[in-house]
């Protein structure tokens, strides 16, 4: 039973990550952070794919963490597969909605942090800047939450840089609206 459940968990945290993405992100070139925000500078520079692009990012890390932390390889691979598969799959649902870029920001931000919670609240996650984190932890003993702030800051600035300063700020409301959303649905297990 707990095997379908992550499934389903994986299943509707990934397409909520994907709409929040494709619907309210990528029309006006909005950033989230870490190994996402890379795929999507890839992706509004040289029109690469945003899920293939994750994976491909993900790789080296997911070599860390098959020698370092077995368990979470496990717990994020299946999250990492099927939310890029996703992002991809719904990129037909793109220009369906049509609103002011702050608000798309910020109704990108709850999808994006509603899929991630809901991910991590069953012990399972789309990998990447979580687990840089992670590791960066053990080795510095620097807050995890910390770490992916500022792993998602550096990745937004370079974005912002490369992009344009309106990428920059969006994708901070983005990033902290993300953060938010994910701290609610994480704290107090509902049953």
């Amino acid at each position: 039973m707990l095997f379908l459940k992550k499934g389903l968990v994986i299943i509707i945290g990934s397409i909520s990550l994907s709409l929040g993405i494709n619907l309210f992100l990528t029309p006006y070139e909005i950033l989230d952070g870490g190994v996402v925000g890379l795929a999507l500078i890839l992706h509004y520079l040289y029109k690469l794919k945003i899920g293939l692009m994750i994976i491909i990012l993900s790789i080296p890390i997911f070599i860390i963490a098959w020698f370092k932390y077995r368990a979470y390889f496990y717990n994020s691979v299946h999250g990492l597969i099927g939310s890029s598969f996703i992002i991809d799959l719904l990129k037909p649902v793109r220009g369906m909605v049509e609103i002011d870029a702050v608000y798309s920001a910020i109704l990108g931000g709850i999808l994006v942090g509603f899929g991630i919670g809901l991910m991590l609240r069953f012990q399972t996650s789309t990998g990447g800047t979580d687990l840089i984190a992670q590791f960066l932890c053990d080795k510095t003993g620097i807050n995890v939450g910390v770490l992916i702030f500022f792993i998602d800051s550096i990745v937004i600035v370079f974005g912002g840089f490369l992009l344009s300063s309106s990428t920059l700020l969006l994708s901070i409301i983005t990033v902290l609206v993300v953060g938010i959303t994910t701290s609610i649905v994480t704290s107090g297990n509902h049953h």
